[in-house]
């Protein structure tokens, strides 16, 4: 780890859970402000956001900020209809298109990524454009998604669609299994 809790992938092993009680044990003294989400995250990444909207010429509204901030902050996959929910006060519900237009120009940008395979939105820190690659670990049985990158997959991905003569239109490889930490707790039951 580094001096901002991050492994050699860019992540905190960790970032996104689908139920923290559930891995309370593996990481329960863990500090989640060094984590790649959390308030102090969730700041970094607006920054970037506005630096990048004001480079480009783009609105970064009101509703494209905080569906950052949730999506950032949460520490988990979310869906436009929980992140909506999240959103929304008594007397005033933002409609879950709304968010799904935002989540649209929050992808397309490289803030957020889409996990396909459980139609839910994580943060994107590693700062990577649209275009590029990332992988996801999916764990089956806490719901950890860990972000990662990896210049040997990047070139792989490069020689086989060169061969194919595919465009892709996204990079995104999804890959289920069993993270590190529940593969110890099986072990040890």
């Amino acid at each position: 780890m580094d001096e901002q809790g991050m492994d050699e992938h860019g992540t905190c092993g960790h970032h996104a859970h689908e139920d923290r009680t559930q891995n309370a044990g593996t990481h329960g003294a863990h500090d989640h402000g060094a984590c790649a989400h959390g308030p102090a995250r969730a700041g970094d990444l607006v920054a970037r956001a506005e630096r990048l909207a004001q480079a480009r010429g783009l609105q970064f509204t009101a509703l494209r900020r905080r569906t950052l901030e949730v999506v950032a902050e949460e520490g988990r996959p979310l869906g436009a209809y929980d992140i909506a929910e999240r959103l929304s006060v008594p007397g005033k519900r933002v409609a879950a298109v709304s968010v799904y237009r935002a989540l649209d120009f929050l992808t397309e940008h490289g803030l957020v990524h889409r996990i396909a395979s459980r139609n839910a939105f994580v943060p994107c820190e590693h700062g990577h454009g649209a275009g590029e690659s990332a992988v996801f670990l999916i764990c089956r049985r806490c719901g950890n998604v860990d972000e990662t990158t990896s210049a040997e997959i990047e070139r792989s991905l490069d020689r086989t669609l060169a061969q194919a003569g595919f465009k892709p239109a996204s990079r995104i490889v999804e890959i289920e299994g069993e993270c590190g930490a529940c593969q110890g707790k099986a072990e040890a039951e």
